[in-house]
């Protein structure tokens, strides 16, 4: 419905209320401080697709929460404020706009599109909560997954939404495990600390799990700089492979999709990301039963809440390149307005111990996802889904990606139960205030 403005709904009613008190009733409602939240990301550079997608989740998330009437505090409502910081793609703007956020009163920092700048977030973060207590922010990670952010290197102040690298490679390789036709796997990943860990990792879990697969090819490539990866393509052909495992992203994923198509490489692609970011649409027919991807929740999930959500969010951005939706994102930020009602305050201290075991029901996604939000090293724990790319239309694939014709099936859930993880945190925590 449109909504009409507040002080052009006010004049409206000039027999029963006087200008005065209407601008005065305007003036106070505009003057309501906002909840700043600072999402930190590449949004110019190899990965700014990526940073886009993210903004339009947040961004989303944010007006659910301020159309329902924003922040329930005991001194009156307030709406959230998502600021934009770009970071271009590189850990020390990164640290660069975290600064200006905090100077800007952001008490909360969103950042999760590489693991590297969300270790050097945690440190810088630290310190300075501890150097400046009157201006402590949380931060809040969505999609950074190295499992060390939270067992050795976790933080009081930091909390993941995601599923840790490990999680989803259980997951993965479970169903690598089913498919008694692989006997050779490569892996492939980008050089820094999550994509070593995804192949480190891979590689334990399909020793474990399945002895008899030989690992023909283990590689890193750089982050963001390959243009062509045809070479590397080329090698996953000669190697024999019938079954590659990644965790690229972004753009690092979608070229090396394409240069496999382009090659003719008929393995299966064990993938985090698979199923985003251009990546259907780039090996087309050639993915049909061979590009798996790991998710905590996907648009064939096949439930009426599922479909109420998924179409929600087309409606408010319709365009078939905008469509990339993650459920942990949305639950991010309702887990943030419920710890901060049930805070009763914004300060980072109170809202952080507020979300600690708090466990989230899905009532306000419309029962869409659940989970829990661990306190001893501050990892949400929730249901991760595997699925695998087929034709829109054919059985369990009502919708496609991005337009593309593709979407993605359903063939393994994991209740969030199974997919939690022991972890090696030793948390330091703050003096109570």
């Amino acid at each position: 419905m449109h909504q009409i403005p507040f002080l052009a709904r006010c004049t409206g009613l000039k027999r029963l209320l006087t200008v005065a008190f209407c601008l005065f009733v305007g003036h106070a409602y505009a003057a309501v401080e906002p909840i700043k939240l600072a999402m930190i990301e590449g949004l110019s550079g190899p990965f700014a697709n990526a940073g886009e997608a993210v903004y339009r989740n947040l961004l989303w998330a944010v007006e659910r929460v301020n159309q329902r009437g924003g922040v329930k505090l005991v001194s009156g409502a307030r709406p959230l404020q998502l600021l934009r910081f770009d970071s271009k793609g590189a850990v020390d703007e990164a640290l660069s706009m975290m600064r200006a956020a905090i100077d800007q009163d952001a008490g909360f920092i969103l950042q999760g599109n590489s693991s590297a700048t969300a270790a050097a977030l945690i440190d810088a973060l630290n310190k300075q909560n501890e150097r400046d207590p009157a201006h402590r922010a949380l931060y809040l990670n969505y999609s950074a997954v190295d499992p060390a952010l939270t067992n050795e290197k976790c933080s009081f102040w930091h909390f993941r939404f995601d599923a840790h690298a490990d999680m989803r490679l259980a997951a993965l390789t479970d169903v690598l495990r089913a498919d008694l036709g692989v006997k050779k796997v490569y892996l492939i990943g980008q050089d820094y600390s999550f994509g070593q860990q995804v192949l480190r990792k891979g590689r334990e879990m399909i020793a474990a799990k399945r002895p008899d697969i030989e690992i023909v090819g283990d590689e890193l490539h750089p982050v963001g700089r390959v243009k062509d990866f045809i070479p590397y393509a080329n090698k996953i052909k000669a190697s024999g492979a019938q079954a590659v495992l990644t965790g690229n992203w972004g753009n690092d994923l979608t070229l090396l999709i394409k240069a496999a198509k382009e090659v003719g490489v008929e393995a299966r692609f064990f993938t985090f990301y698979g199923n985003a970011l251009g990546a259907p649409a780039a090996i087309g027919e050639a993915g049909i039963d061979r590009v798996l991807a790991v998710a905590e929740w996907h648009p064939n999930v096949g439930n009426a809440a599922s479909e109420k959500f998924y179409n929600a969010f087309r409606q408010r951005f319709p365009k078939p390149e905008d469509d990339y939706l993650h459920a942990r994102m949305q639950v991010m930020i309702e887990v943030l307005v419920a710890a901060i009602e049930r805070a009763g305050s914004t300060e980072a201290s109170a809202v952080a111990r507020a979300m600690e075991g708090l466990t989230y029901d899905g009532r306000s996604l419309g029962g869409v996802h659940q989970g829990v939000m661990r306190t001893a090293d501050h990892q949400f724990i929730q249901p991760m889904y595997v699925s695998v790319m087929r034709k829109s239309g054919t059985p369990g694939v009502a919708h496609d990606n991005e337009g593309s014709g593709y979407g993605f099936r359903t063939v393994l859930y994991v209740p969030a139960a199974q997919t939690e993880q022991a972890h090696q945190c030793r948390m330091t925590r703050p003096v109570s205030d």
